[in-house]
């Protein structure tokens, strides 16, 4: 059986017993709703790589498109695999002197407070802002706190915002299934980094069109070389040369390795406390250091609550601050799931 018949068939089983559930469910239930979401997007996903590959599971001749790591600038394949080298390897270098400076009592707190200054607010951007907020659109945001979160976001270097909402809706449309952009189905490595030197994201326009249309993601999404030089300039302003170190470098190799372990570790190791349709995972370290994104099978199992850690002691620091910016005033409309729902989902 080929690999579209397989897909077909899955899809096929898939979509029958979604229906069997709508039936005994009320349609209202944000949980049924991900479901027939998951099914729409993962059909015009199939549609499109079908377009792409044509007929025959050979690929056809034609050119892949370039990736664009940033802003609206298209690299040439091989430009592209050097340019994310030069990010995932000069911060880990960086890293390495660091801890030379450390075990040699080099360092200052000073280093360590700035370290820890950015890490917050630019974690916060990439797990409140491009994951929460733009993405799953678990809230919504007064425009000037959106347009901080997206400029945090796209200070850890990870891509444009539309790029980093395309891939991950991607992810979830197929997670842990062919097309799934970062599953550890095909090697911890590749799920952890490796896929960064794929050269074709998501389209946009198949999976968060609307994104589109908001001008202050398109500004913050095009300006984003912005963003990147001011994640560097700041921290090399107020501290020199070890603070560019410690906050700049460090602080980029912590956030990119933090973020990229919930790709890979969290659909790996840890616990199930909900029964989900790919691998992932909670695991409480990542939990912990990823300010709430650890809780990922939670995550899976309601992709649209702006609460990832459904326990009381699921410590979620992003959940945190969305409570507090709606008390604020600031964040309208945040989404949260029954305890009845929980309930009924959870495994055991």
């Amino acid at each position: 059986m080929s690999w579209w018949d397989r897909t077909a068939t899955l899809e096929r089983s898939l979509i029958f017993r979604w229906i069997g559930w709508m039936k005994n469910a009320n349609t209202a239930d944000p949980d049924i709703r991900r479901r027939v979401t998951a099914v729409i997007a993962h059909r015009r996903a199939c549609r499109d790589e079908r377009r792409r590959w044509g007929p025959t599971t050979q690929p056809l001749s034609t050119p892949a498109r370039p990736r664009g790591p940033i802003g609206g600038l298209r690299l040439a394949p091989a430009l592209h695999k050097a340019v994310v080298l030069g990010a995932v390897v000069v911060p880990f270098l960086a890293t390495a002197v660091a801890i030379v400076q450390l075990w040699q009592w080099a360092v200052t707190w000073a280093d360590l407070i700035l370290l820890v200054a950015l890490y917050v607010p630019i974690s916060l951007g990439v797990t409140a802002g491009f994951h929460r907020m733009l993405t799953h659109r678990s809230f919504q945001a007064h425009p000037a706190v959106r347009g901080v979160l997206l400029v945090w976001g796209s200070m850890a270097v990870q891509g444009p915002a539309i790029t980093w909402a395309a891939n991950h809706l991607k992810h979830h449309a197929l997670a842990d299934k062919p097309g799934d952009p970062h599953s550890p189905v095909e090697g911890l490595v590749h799920a952890h980094l490796g896929w960064l030197f794929r050269e074709q994201d998501a389209d946009p326009n198949l999976y968060c069109r609307h994104l589109l249309r908001d001008p202050v993601v398109v500004f913050v999404h095009r300006t984003s070389l912005v963003w990147i030089a001011l994640s560097l300039l700041i921290p090399f302003a107020i501290g020199g040369w070890t603070g560019l170190l410690w906050g700049g470098l460090v602080r980029m190799f912590l956030v990119h390795h933090i973020t990229w372990s919930v790709n890979s570790v969290c659909h790996t190791f840890g616990r199930r406390a909900f029964e989900t349709t790919d691998r992932s995972r909670n695991q409480w370290m990542v939990g912990l250091l990823a300010l709430g994104e650890g809780w990922h099978n939670n995550h899976h199992a309601f992709p649209r609550s702006a609460v990832h850690g459904l326990d009381r002691w699921q410590f979620d620091f992003s959940a945190l601050v969305i409570a507090t910016l709606e008390r604020l005033h600031l964040a309208t409309n945040v989404q949260r799931i029954a305890p009845e729902a929980i309930t009924r989902r959870r495994l055991g």
